[in-house]
């Protein structure tokens, strides 16, 4: 008897795609709102198709007014519905960082547990494209720092489809933040897969040395960092953390148990950025396992460059390996 094949190759976006229209075909109560996501299928096409499929009822291309469009999330989410709403490009989403931090994280906890949002909000993130300021930024910090919400990001097409499934079927708002500079990778997805937790890390590439850890657009580079490190006979571990609300910590301190050095890389600024409190916890979990101190790469704490500025602006190969030439010469 011939084997079904559920796996195949496809861009980050079209995973993400191909979730939604999962999650629309299978619950009658779930609904995809934003500016352009329907008749033009988004700015990035990760919506293109859908409302053709699901009608302009299932669908919903919204004013621009991104505090509109969470707050009519939230009133939906109140009646039963399971929003998946877009934020265009990441800095736009400051109009509805009220009705995120005042109202969606909190009236769970407000109600005593009888309420529940079951909200998405995905925002394409990060920078690599070229693109201007409130265009290129990566704000996921000020959304980790709120009680209430779960902050995730994929590195690649099978996590961006799995993901996006948990996101939509968890009763907390999930903020889902998609790596716009990976939108046109392509890897293997099977969507007949049991995937992991929403929330749990995964070793992409195991090693002895180091550890780097990363999440969303920066796991790809960390990966090259290893390769380019593994020519000089240095052995590093990738860790993909998935998540950066709940951390998986038990899998850092685990990673860092072996290999007794950490660099964290993430695009945001280094000051305050998650990777200060990833820092912070290992010092204290791996006090007397670590053999030099955590170190991290990041982006500068300034307003986001032109787009001619912005390779020196974000981390890349060099600035990296740099961080793990210091950390191996303790």
């Amino acid at each position: 008897m011939a084997q079904t094949v559920t796996s195949k190759k496809m861009a980050l976006a079209k995973a993400i795609n191909e979730s939604l229209r999962r999650a629309l075909d299978a619950d009658p109560k779930v609904v995809v709102m934003g500016e352009d996501v329907g008749k033009l299928g988004g700015v990035f096409r990760v919506t293109d198709g859908l409302q053709k499929d699901f009608g302009e009822s299932r669908v919903i291309d919204t004013p621009l007014a991104e505090s509109g469009i969470v707050g009519t999330a939230i009133g939906l989410a109140l009646r039963g519905y399971r929003p998946v709403v877009e934020i265009q490009f990441d800095g736009f989403v400051f109009p509805a960082y009220d009705q995120i931090v005042t109202q969606l994280a909190k009236m769970h906890a407000r109600s005593l547990g009888k309420v529940k949002l079951p909200v998405v909000v995905r925002i394409p993130y990060g920078g690599g494209i070229g693109a201007v300021e409130h265009h290129s930024e990566s704000p996921e910090s000020l959304f980790a720092h709120v009680a209430g919400l779960k902050i995730v990001s994929p590195s690649n097409a099978s996590d961006a489809y799995w993901m996006m499934q948990q996101a939509i079927q968890s009763d907390d708002p999930v903020i889902f933040f998609e790596p716009k500079r990976r939108y046109w990778d392509k890897s293997d997805v099977d969507t007949e897969a049991i995937p992991g937790p929403l929330h749990a890390a995964r070793v992409v590439r195991a090693g002895t040395d180091l550890t780097l850890a990363a999440y969303g657009p920066m796991v790809k580079l960390c990966q090259e960092v290893a390769d380019a490190a593994a020519e000089e006979g240095r052995s590093l571990e990738v860790l993909d953390l998935r998540s950066v609300s709940p951390i998986d910590f038990d899998a850092i301190q685990a990673s860092v148990e072996r290999t007794r050095r950490l660099v964290v890389v993430h695009e945001a600024p280094v000051f305050f950025g998650s990777g200060a409190e990833i820092a912070a916890r290992i010092t204290e979990r791996c006090f007397y396992h670590l053999e030099a101190p955590v170190l991290r790469v990041g982006g500068y704490h300034a307003p986001y460059p032109p787009a001619r500025l912005e390779e020196t602006y974000l981390p890349d190969l060099d600035r990296v390996l740099d961080a793990v030439d210091r950390s191996l010469a303790y």
